[in-house]
């Protein structure tokens, strides 16, 4: 059996800068062991250091905790101290953008230490990107939920809802980004939807009673919804170009209507 992989926070020789640094960062890593090394970067001045997690044990917490974990670690060299800063985030690209926002080169946040499954099409790394990238500022994370099950033969799903504040949204600013991961845990999807409130995003993930359309592209490029095609959605994820961000709102985990997120089994 392989032994986990320990992060490399690279702290030996310094200390919590303060009380209160010291308990969080205790609190925060008490179950690191069972973090999962995506991505990691470290600054050449040894001030700063950005990692992002799959965090295995998120499927014995709250149900629909998210499971990506992305940390910056600030040193001063000088004073041989560190602070932190940590975010959870539902899916890749959101964890993706806070660490980007943070500092870190977008090209350093792509998973390569444990890349695990694959998009399936061209659609769901775009939409990827545009969580990844917020152009214009026009996401705000107001709800998700991620569904794991623990076990091979079921896969995953984790639905993020979004307000947008682009001007072509006003008529359905709410939407819904599904993504599913497949059975065997080698390739997802990602679909979006636009609904007119959360409460009819909401009903929808509780129903379950009519398939999640494609979503449209990108309307600085493509134009309005109505132009969109319509599809059924298939399977879930995380990949696509890192771009320099715009900032998306932290997501506060409420969650809404379980059924299946990306992970590990």
């Amino acid at each position: 059996m392989d032994e986990p992989q320990v992060p490399d926070y690279r702290i030996d020789g310094f200390e919590p800068a303060t009380e209160a640094v010291e308990r969080d960062f205790s609190s925060v890593t008490l179950s690191d062991d069972m973090f999962e090394p995506l991505a990691e970067h470290h600054s050449d001045d040894g001030r700063d250091s950005y990692l992002l997690f799959y965090d295995r044990a998120a499927i014995w917490d709250v149900p629909g905790t998210a499971v990506y974990v992305a940390f910056h670690l600030t040193r001063d060299v000088d004073q041989r101290t560190f602070t932190f800063e940590y975010e959870r985030a539902p899916v890749v690209p959101l964890a993706q953008n806070w660490l980007i926002r943070q500092g870190c080169p977008p090209t350093a946040t792509m998973p390569t230490l444990n890349p695990g499954p694959y998009p399936t099409d061209e659609l769901t790394s775009r939409l990827e990107d545009l969580l990844r990238t917020n152009p214009d500022c026009r996401y705000e994370v107001i709800d998700h939920y991620t569904d794991n099950p623990g076990s091979f033969g079921f896969g995953t799903e984790v639905r993020t809802l979004v307000h947008d504040s682009h001007p072509d949204a006003t008529r359905a600013p709410y939407l819904l980004f599904l993504e599913e991961t497949a059975e065997d845990f080698r390739s997802y999807t990602v679909r979006e939807e636009a609904f007119t409130s959360a409460e009819s995003a909401d009903a929808w993930a509780m129903n379950r009673n009519s398939p999640l359309p494609l979503a449209p592209g990108p309307r600085s490029t493509e134009g309005h919804r109505a132009q969109a095609a319509r599809a059924r959605s298939p399977l879930a994820g995380t990949a696509g170009l890192a771009v320099p961000p715009a900032p998306v709102t932290a997501p506060a985990v409420t969650p809404f209507a379980p059924r299946s997120g990306r992970g590990a089994p």
